[in-house]
């Protein structure tokens, strides 16, 4: 048999184990593994290479349209290429108008028309004023919905995004249950962090520790338990976004340990960053829920470690810097990271702490492809899309500003040293990233809709 591409003799990462051999790529998929194929022209070494799923980054901020100044597809999925990633499912928040309902969906297809390089599907949004819309975003294909219970959105700008009350959240459950859709959710609660943030505005605190201490751990909780339990009398799927803390993790445990369906997600940026670096960083290390401290880091990584996190991802929500700028109370929260995470989950998890190479691609690709129902997505197996991330371990770089593909040259990983690189990034067969010769300049990325797999 003929094949588009070989690879040859790189560490793979299948689902139950890691080895040296061979894939075979043949019309966008994998077609064979196994030692010693044979039958393409276009042979890729990859010796000395770890060879993974690529990353499935399951909460990424495009911003387009309306807002492309922040971040748009072009160079947010440039980002991606090089990072590693493959496949985004996208926030329905940042762009303008948000995506609510079938004609602001149809804006965003449009507005990527020619820019992806790399894979996308779509979250639907549920805001406060779109209950009776829910439907046409499931209908166009949207592979799950997103909320706040926390304080979102600008006031100012009538078609931007908003936080639902608990009632609505409780209405937009019922619906979402009947069409089977999965939610979502940022838990945080919304009036109590509010108001600690003004109260501190008001007492002059300004500092990183400031903030951090206005969003305080048992907010995350007291949020989470919450939505879990309305999305249990609901009888709907639920996801908790980006969990700041082990107590919050702890929560998810609870629900799963007693039946409900329910996952959760963490950031690279929890797990290598703490108040005191925020301090140090400043604003661009500014986000919600907060960098909290060492020893609530250290519970995190237990966290991980003991298979209590189901996927890791950026929350890339870039913005302009002079959204930046001021002190750290007053700035954008909001995190530009989507170009580092596997470079620098790599170095961290898989080669100082010892987490398993198979542990790492389900965290970074496998759990998120079932979680959110991309079926040809998240593993390296027969029949699966060849979408693969070659990473060049204890590769030493420091990253530097002109390192980066985004809109704006900026990151709290700036002069970080990182001993990992992602050397080769390939979707559907096709090489989207190569260290040598960088980013595609031919966009291949396509839309993944949930009715079309």
């Amino acid at each position: 048999m003929s094949f588009d591409m070989i690879i040859k003799n790189g560490t793979v990462v299948l689902e139950n184990e890691a080895l040296v051999t061979d894939i075979a790529i043949k019309d966008g998929k994998i077609a064979a593994i196994g030692s010693g194929l044979t039958g393409s022209r276009d042979v890729v070494d990859a010796s000395g290479m770890v060879v993974a799923p690529g990353m499935i980054d399951a909460h990424s901020h495009m911003s387009e349209p309306g807002r492309t100044h922040w971040e748009g597809y072009e160079t947010g999925t440039r980002a991606s290429a090089k990072g590693g990633i493959t496949t985004m499912v996208e926030m329905p928040l940042n762009q303008l108008p948000a995506t609510v309902d079938r004609a602001t969906i149809e804006m965003k297809f449009s507005a990527a028309e020619g820019k992806l390089t790399i894979d996308a599907a779509q979250f639907g949004g549920l805001v406060s004023y779109n209950l009776d819309r829910l439907h046409e975003l499931d209908e166009v294909g949207v592979v799950a919905f997103k909320c706040f219970v926390a304080t979102c959105g600008d006031r100012s700008v009538s078609n931007d995004f908003r936080d639902v009350n608990d009632f609505e959240y409780f209405r937009g459950l019922q619906t979402l249950a009947k069409l089977d859709q999965l939610v979502a959710v940022h838990a945080e609660n919304a009036l109590i962090c509010d108001e600690l943030g003004r109260e501190a505005k008001a007492a002059g605190k300004v500092t990183a520790h400031d903030y951090v201490a206005s969003r305080p751990v048992f907010t995350e909780v007291e949020a989470i338990r919450r939505v879990l339990y309305l999305a249990k009398v609901a009888g709907c799927r639920l996801h908790i976004c980006h969990i700041s803390s082990p107590e919050g993790v702890a929560e998810v445990t609870r629900a799963r340990q007693e039946g409900q369906q329910v996952t959760c997600e963490s950031c690279p940026h929890y797990f290598v960053l703490d108040t005191d670096q925020f301090e140090k960083i400043g604003t661009l290390a500014k986000c919600s829920p907060p960098i909290r401290d060492a020893e609530n880091q250290r519970g995190l990584w237990d966290k991980l470690f003991n298979g209590e996190i189901d996927c890791l991802v950026s929350d890339h929500s870039p913005c302009p810097p002079d959204m930046k700028a001021g002190n750290i109370m007053q700035a954008w929260g909001g995190i530009a990271g989507l170009q580092n995470c596997v470079d620098i989950m790599y170095d961290e998890a898989v080669q100082k702490r010892g987490l398993p190479l198979t542990t790492f691609a389900k965290l970074m690709a496998t759990n998120a492809a079932d979680i959110f129902g991309l079926k040809h997505k998240g593993r390296i197996a027969p029949g699966k899309d060849a979408d693969l991330v070659f990473i060049q371990p204890n590769s030493s770089y420091t990253l530097q500003a002109e390192d980066l593909e985004y809109r704006h040259k900026v990151s709290p990983y700036i002069g970080r040293k990182i001993n990992a690189r992602v050397a080769k990034t390939i979707l559907r067969g096709k090489v989207i990233y190569d260290i040598e010769t960088g980013v595609s300049t031919s966009p291949t990325g396509k839309f993944i809709l949930k009715h079309q797999q």
